[in-house]
């Protein structure tokens, strides 16, 4: 996180990464620094803008669509986890009440993450399964 100056503008949070290609890609984030007299004195930018790497508009939209998607499905995807550990504590402490109380919960995350596209339907359908095992397997 640095600042940097592209054009008229200085701007605060600017991330740099390198594509697959070996491209240095700069993305700016949220926050710019229109006067660097005044650095306090911040106009916050409403979307982000992407700099080198990509040239044409429709690449560009597609590079911050892409990085909106992953936000989404590492959201999605942590929610099942954390879901997923609730059933597996819950089974390692032999409490099947608190097991069967939290696996509709984690079926219910992880259909949801297969219907939106984040899971495959077969990898939802084996941790459905690998859950509803563990729990049968209670006393």
């Amino acid at each position: 996180m640095t600042c940097r100056k592209f054009g008229t503008r200085i701007y605060k949070n600017v991330y740099i990464r390198t594509s697959v290609s070996g491209f240095n890609e700069t993305t700016v984030i949220y926050s710019a620094i229109l006067f660097p007299q005044t650095v306090d004195w911040i106009v916050p930018v409403k979307k982000m803008e992407v700099y080198r790497l990509a040239n044409i508009k429709s690449a560009k939209k597609r590079i911050l669509v892409a990085e909106a998607r992953t936000a989404r499905n590492k959201s999605i995807r942590s929610a099942v986890k954390t879901a997923i550990k609730k059933v597996d504590a819950a089974v390692a402490a032999n409490d099947k009440a608190a097991a069967q109380e939290a696996l509709p919960k984690a079926v219910s995350a992880i259909s949801k993450a297969a219907s939106k596209g984040v899971y495959h339907k077969n990898t939802a359908a084996r941790k459905v399964s690998r859950l509803n095992k563990a729990v049968n397997t209670l006393a």
